[in-house]
């Protein structure tokens, strides 16, 4: 089997479907291939089933990038609004649930079938479990990409690049996309897993592990970024909202902090239940304001247990600080196989923030996860598949 393009998309996730609907609806002829036996998996267990399709909120602050200004381009023209209108097109019904966060009513397959149904709209083809042998170029002006699959050989004058990162790799994760952009003269940027649990060793672990399963709000802060959300304590460490979110700022030895009364003031607390409670014990008191095994193992750790009018100002000014600045000790994190996303990959230096073309190559493009911009949680990932997918279609 062999065909003829106008532009071939390696990668059938969010970003490389994106770019196909909308190079599709400008009259182009579309191929992508995927590996996978069926596009969009990881669409699909996002959210836990519903999927967490964009954050209204989405601004280039959310996102993490060598250059903190390359995502500035594709996310002005393709915003979250642009997304939704498609949503609601396809009558989906959706809810928001924190901090401009959209999921599904339903389900995440909609979502797929959305972007799918676009595409077929758009007299898109789709070939899945498609592996590629080998991609070449040839010289000139209006040298075609040359794929060689399992399928036969497909050639096409542009090529994006859409494969993703290196998360999950039971869902068929490779580092595939960053093997060819080394092929084609580009740098890659280290990479590492992000949005990911943390784990704990040695004596850190074990003043936790029994208590698996607990969660509490916290503020954790590291590197000068805070995020203010649940964390939760597991077997092997510690995960959560606010942790995943800190796990992309976060590296071996760096000091991990932990606001564990966020939104108070640890001290103003303390004196007012020594005001109002004085024979109460301090695991009583702070066992009202978080989960209690937790309290309770704060005290037999890290702080004195006793009536708490026993305490005189400085020491209840050093409770306070533990309380506000528990520092916690990380020796790793669960990596990219449950990791949301990849840190690093294509260096931004050598692609063109309006279109995700490549200055080395002419007709190469490369977008999404695969790009060194990660978003944090709650959306901003997808939007950035949305944004940099449609700059790639509209430029191919």
């Amino acid at each position: 089997m062999t065909g003829h393009y106008d532009v071939a998309i390696i990668g059938g996730g969010a970003a490389g479907l994106m770019c196909a609907l909308t190079a599709g609806q400008r009259g182009k002829r579309v191929l992508v291939v995927d590996h996978a036996n069926r596009v969009g998996k990881k669409i699909l267990m996002s959210g836990g089933g519903r999927c967490n399709f964009t954050n209204t909120g989405t601004t280039p602050a959310n996102f993490l990038s060598a250059n903190p200004h390359f995502c500035k381009s594709a996310l002005a023209r393709y915003t979250p609004w642009h997304f939704i209108e498609m949503v609601e097109r396809h009558r989906i019904a959706y809810h928001e649930k924190e901090l401009g966060q959209l999921f599904c009513d339903i389900s995440s397959k909609l979502i797929v079938k959305m972007l799918v149904d676009e595409c077929h709209a758009a007299g898109v083809r789709i070939e899945t479990s498609c592996s590629i042998e080998r991609i070449s170029h040839g010289e000139g002006e209006n040298a075609s990409f040359r794929l060689h699959t399992s399928h036969g050989a497909f050639a096409a004058p542009a090529l994006v690049v859409a494969s993703g990162g290196l998360s999950i790799p039971s869902m068929g994760a490779s580092g595939f996309g960053y093997e060819l952009a080394r092929q084609f003269g580009h740098a890659v940027l280290p990479t590492r897993a992000g949005l990911v649990p943390l784990t704990l060793s040695g004596k850190h672990q074990e003043r936790l592990a029994d208590l698996s399963g607990v969660a509490l709000p916290v503020t954790a802060s590291c590197n000068g970024q805070s995020f203010s959300n649940f964390m939760l304590v597991t077997h092997r460490g510690i995960s959560g909202p606010s942790i995943l979110q800190i796990s992309s700022y976060w590296q071996p030895g760096d000091d991990l902090r932990l606001d564990l009364l966020p939104g108070r003031d640890a001290l103003e607390a303390l004196q007012q239940w020594q005001h109002e409670r004085p024979a109460a014990e301090l695991k009583t008191v702070l066992g009202e304001v978080m989960p209690k095994r937790f309290a309770q193992r704060l005290c037999e750790v890290w702080l004195p247990n006793r009536p708490i009018k026993q305490f005189n100002l400085p020491q209840l000014r050093e409770i306070a600080d533990v309380l506000s600045n528990w520092p916690l000790v990380a020796s790793g994190s669960e990596g990219y196989r449950t990791a949301e996303v990849t840190l690093g990959g294509v260096d931004t230096d050598e692609l063109s923030s309006s279109t995700m073309q490549s200055r080395r190559v002419p007709g190469l493009y490369f977008i999404g996860e695969v790009v060194d911009v990660t978003g944090w949680l709650g959306g901003y990932n997808f939007q950035w598949a949305w944004a940099s997918g449609h700059a790639a279609g509209m430029a191919v």
